[in-house]
């Protein structure tokens, strides 16, 4: 972003007495609109990309998550609005405010649901397919009253959350982001040191440096762990509220480039070291590789602290993302009223609805990530890159040079192969119930593999030459799939 001197625009009207932002909380609270969830898949994503294409992947993703930001700020500098919505809006008209709107709310609302889901699975556990998993409170005390789901997560949103979300600058929010993002850090040093002294005591595989096609990963399976690490940099729905708090807006740069720059970091040596500590039995969610190694009282308490800091990260990111989501509502419901944060009952009454609502989703439909992950990445990729590419290419105010016309073709390219290739795993993961004849687990590897003895006759169907993968010589002509 090229520096404008005095260029300011205060948040709320009339608080001249209002200190600024400072740079080092902008860093904080955009290091954590970074980092979410997905921070555990990343081992994953390296053993299937190897450790140099998945590094230069995340620089690159990186590098042009920044440009973006620097589009949407220079053309906020060209025209008269504050917001991301209003940037969409001057670009695209009424509909573009809008599709910037809907896609923050479908993106934030989803990962404030999720971040509650997973708190409570990580206190309370959780029930899949009848395998009942304890929490830590319940592996601790036992099963109760006070340490069941809707109780604790009741307490979370009441003693931590509340307080959190009730702050009307997002400035006021550095200190709670400076723990999240040392969560991170606290996670990325207990898997480098566990995976040292796996290295010394010669329990680790050598790392994978490129792809390795096999049996077990097909080449569209390189494709489908992009996704997790081009999603993995969605923050630009808190450009605007984090920089325009700022002394300088311009300032925004600085502190947008530091936080990539760790968070790129973080990304890589959590991918890192948590592959090294596995090799190739890592996970997709690198949680369940502790459960699977918590046998010891040393892997037990490891386990422990790898999950108490999962959940913490994600309790302390939720205001941060609770804070833009707020906006755009008030944003798109309440166009014409006065900010947000100088109206106490509109504030007060819209933090309220909000949590309230992720509180009855996350206890009423557990599994509703698995809608907002096939929203939601369509949403995270359109505000990183499709919406920033089109204000660019539309180019409203005749500022973008040939340089960036074609950056923003690339970022726009880029988010609609990422979204196509999301969507087939997506479709397969759905119908996780196929079963491929004869235990031949390798031809489909995320097929669930069972004998067609154990079938329900009526849950079988002939399915002729379906996938071109499935013609091997030891392969029968029909093949049947359980869609129970």
């Amino acid at each position: 972003m090229s520096p404008i001197p005095g260029a300011r625009v205060p948040l709320l009207p009339g608080s001249e007495g209002v200190p600024p932002a400072t740079v080092s909380g902008a860093v904080f609270n955009v290091a954590t609109s970074i980092i979410g969830a997905g921070i555990m898949s990343l081992p994953a994503t390296l053993k299937v990309l190897g450790v140099i294409p998945a590094l230069m992947l995340i620089l690159v993703i990186a590098f042009l998550a920044e440009l973006s930001v620097e589009f949407l700020m220079r053309f906020t500098r060209a025209g008269q609005t504050t917001t991301y919505a209003g940037v969409m809006r001057e670009a695209f008209g009424p509909l573009g405010g809008i599709a910037a709107q809907v896609a923050v709310v479908i993106t934030n609302l989803g990962c404030l649901i999720m971040y509650l889901i997973i708190t409570a699975d990580v206190f309370c556990g959780n029930q899949v397919e009848g395998e009942v998993n304890l929490g830590i409170l319940q592996q601790w005390f036992g099963v109760h009253w006070w340490n069941s789901r809707e109780f604790t997560l009741f307490v979370v949103l009441v003693l931590i959350l509340l307080p959190l979300v009730l702050y009307r600058r997002v400035e006021s929010l550095k200190f709670s982001s400076a723990i999240a993002t040392l969560l991170a850090l606290a996670f990325v040093a207990i898997c480098s040191v566990l995976a040292v002294v796996a290295i010394v005591e010669g329990k680790t595989q050598s790392p994978r440096l490129f792809p390795r096609l096999d049996h077990h990963t097909s080449f569209f399976d390189l494709f489908t762990a992009v996704p997790v690490i081009v999603t993995a940099y969605t923050f630009h729905f808190n450009v605007h509220p984090i920089g325009f708090e700022l002394a300088k807006p311009s300032e925004m740069a600085t502190a947008v480039r530091i936080a990539l720059l760790l968070c790129a970091v973080i990304y890589f040596s959590i991918g890192l070291f948590g592959y090294l500590l596995f090799g190739d039995s890592t996970q997709s969610d690198i949680l369940v590789n502790f459960d699977q190694n918590a046998g010891s009282a040393i892997g037990s308490l490891l386990n422990v602290l790898v999950r108490l800091s999962y959940a913490f990260h994600v309790m302390l990111a939720f205001p941060i993302l609770n804070f833009a989501l707020r906006t755009n509502i008030d944003e798109f419901f309440f166009p014409k009223k006065p900010l947000l944060a100088t109206d106490s009952k509109r504030f007060l009454g819209l933090t309220l609805v909000l949590l309230a609502f992720s509180y009855i989703a996350a206890i009423a439909v557990p599994d509703i990530w698995y809608i907002f992950q096939f929203m939601g990445s369509t949403s995270a990729v359109c505000l990183a890159f499709v919406f920033p590419g089109a204000i660019v290419l539309r180019d409203s105010y005749g500022i973008s040079t040939r340089r960036d016309k074609i950056i923003a073709l690339v970022m726009v390219m880029l988010a609609v192969i990422t979204r196509l290739v999301n969507m087939a795993p997506n479709k397969l993961k759905a119908a996780d119930k196929f079963v491929d004849i004869g235990g031949h687990e390798h031809i489909k590897p995320w097929f669930h593999v069972k004998r067609v003895g154990s079938l329900n006759p009526k849950y079988q169907i002939l399915l002729l030459q379906a996938f071109p993968s499935m013609n091997h010589p030891t392969m029968p002509q029909c093949y049947q799939i359980n869609l129970q």
